[in-house]
């Protein structure tokens, strides 16, 4: 018990800094581009990022998923996953390489054949890493996995603005992404010993085929549903190509910022939730599970509904006025933004007890309820597509927490006392910043005063009502990582 607490809180600290430390990188990255760039520029890379996100979904194949949920996989396992997924890659690169074409086509952007095709080059180069990638995560190397991340993005961040300032234009967006798989896979295969063998045996495969295509399926599923917007307004407003741009800039800005709190937990909660999986006190699995439901309101709500406060300062003082259109999107995504960390909890959750059907199930029914809302309210224009698609994010947790409660008994009741106060918190907090700040018209000081004075209410309001949260979770965090 104490092993494995110490090994979620050194976990917990790691993938706080690394989510941390890579989406402030992240943001001075997308600060640089943002600035050099225009909405037209971006709006190509857009365009096609569902086909290198769903690329990505076919060389995993939900293969790596399946060996972070076995109880002790062996050698031949991580071997088996690489060699399939090296060859898996292969084929989809070249599938996707004589399809290219048609892409461009569809979009009515002869420019997206060739950047397509050099893009699509990043997930056949990280194929060679999926295996070590799944090395690290079951043996919770997030401190590697840290140094890797940052470095990787380091070198692909600095190579795109280079390239942006001397007028490569979106081929700069395009060099980031290969650059940044090459040296995460040269990373990794620094950190881990674990190497191939020419000796092949797909008997792992073939035994863990049905759990990993639930899995798979799923990852496409949830591909599609993070970039069917994008898609849809591609080809809904391929005249206007601002729109596109404009929209993908609000929905990166809103996508890092819950990641940042999302990831910290979901490094860490598959391999936690397994390792409960089999123990005898089942009230402990949902005592756990609630401390990170805990953990993740009392960052994401402040988080996210701060950032909705500040979208139109934090746009302004950082990628500019040509950008101002985005802002209203921005505001809509980051309030249900909010509630998508908690989407990983549940699917971890749902996929440590064997159930990657249902997984897979749920976000099935999600993205066709999607695509009825989008085709129901397109006509009246951008904005309330994004707001129907906010809604929507928010009331289907109610689907995955029915069957929480079937699979280990966690109460409605409580998913709300754990979550509930912080959201009516961080919203007062914010109303609050808004109205005692409204009458300042600089933006960089209204953007200073209004990060500080939420954040001082926020842990104020904590403070005042005595919630033992912020303790718990430096707690949780910190305990045992210095011994």
């Amino acid at each position: 018990m104490d092993n494995l607490k110490e090994k979620t809180a050194k976990g917990l600290f790691w993938g706080a800094l690394n989510n941390g430390t890579i989406q402030v990188l992240n943001v001075l990255i997308g600060i640089m581009l943002g600035r050099k760039l225009s909405p037209e520029e971006w709006a190509p890379i857009g365009m096609i990022a569902i086909f290198s996100a769903i690329a990505g979904n076919l060389q995993s194949s939900g293969f790596s998923t399946a060996i972070v949920n076995m109880k002790a996989p062996t050698s031949n396992d991580y071997n088996a996953v690489f060699w399939f997924n090296t060859l898996v890659s292969a084929i989809v690169y070249l599938v996707l390489f004589a399809c290219a074409p048609w892409i461009a086509w569809f979009f009515e952007q002869p420019c997206l054949t060739d950047l397509s095709r050099f893009i699509f080059l990043a997930f056949f180069i990280s194929s060679f890493g999926i295996s070590t990638n799944a090395y690290m995560m079951k043996n919770m190397m997030q401190r590697e996995m840290t140094i890797v991340g940052v470095t990787a993005l380091i070198i692909s961040g600095i190579t795109a603005i280079i390239l942006a300032f001397q007028g490569y234009s979106y081929w700069s967006l395009a060099w980031q992404q290969v650059i940044n798989a090459f040296v995460l896979v040269v990373g990794r295969w620094v950190f881990v010993k674990w190497r191939p063998s020419f000796k092949v045996d797909f008997t792992p495969i073939r035994r863990t085929f049905r759990f990993s295509m639930n899995i798979l399926i799923t990852m496409i599923i949830n591909t599609v549903n993070n970039h069917i917007l994008t898609f849809v307004f591609g080809k809904l407003f391929t005249r206007t190509p601002q729109v596109v741009g404009n929209f993908f800039q609000a929905f990166k800005w809103d996508t890092m910022a819950y990641q940042t709190v999302g990831g910290t937990i979901e490094q860490v909660a598959q391999p936690v939730l397994v390792n409960l999986r089999d123990n005898e006190d089942e009230s402990r699995e949902v005592r756990v599970f609630r401390k990170m439901m805990r953990f993740t309101a009392f960052l994401a709500f402040p988080a996210m509904f701060g950032l909705s406060l500040v979208s139109e300062e934090f746009i302004l003082a950082t990628i500019g006025q040509k950008w101002i259109d985005c802002v209203p999107l921005l505001r809509v995504l980051c309030i249900g933004g909010a509630f998508m960390p908690f989407y990983s909890l549940y699917k971890n959750l749902i996929i440590s007890q064997g159930r990657a059907d249902l997984n897979m199930w749920l976000n099935i029914s999600q993205i066709v309820l999607q695509f009825v809302l989008i085709f129901a309210t397109y006509q009246q224009g951008i904005l309330m597509v994004v707001y129907a698609y906010s809604i929507l994010n928010v009331v289907w947790l109610l689907a995955w927490q029915f069957f929480a409660h079937r699979m280990i008994g966690l109460r409605l009741v409580h998913v709300l006392k754990d979550t509930l106060p912080f959201a009516l918190i961080s919203g007062a907090v914010m109303v609050a910043s808004h109205f005692a700040t409204m009458q300042f018209d600089n933006v960089y000081l209204l953007l200073t005063l209004r990060i500080v004075m939420a954040a001082v209410l926020y842990v104020g309001v904590m403070k005042l009502l005595r919630v033992k949260i912020m303790d718990e979770c430096i707690k949780f965090l910190f305990k045992k990582t210095s011994k």
